[in-house]
């Protein structure tokens, strides 16, 4: 396997009907974190975005 190769590829999807109750549940709780982090980080770039806009519409 080449470097292009190992970052193209995708993670294999985790099994969750083998997962239990418990990791199912810290499992949303990550992912909710990272839905958390991402929208903090979009709002950021709509910021940026908002005040560049008005910088050049001067």
């Amino acid at each position: 396997m080449d470097w292009d190769e190992a970052t193209t590829r995708k993670p294999a999807a985790p099994k969750y009907d083998v997962m239990s109750i418990e990791d199912l549940e810290t499992r949303i709780a990550d992912l909710e974190a990272e839905i958390a982090t991402i929208r903090g980080v979009i709002k950021q770039k709509q910021a940026a975005r908002g005040a560049a806009s008005g910088f050049f519409k001067s």
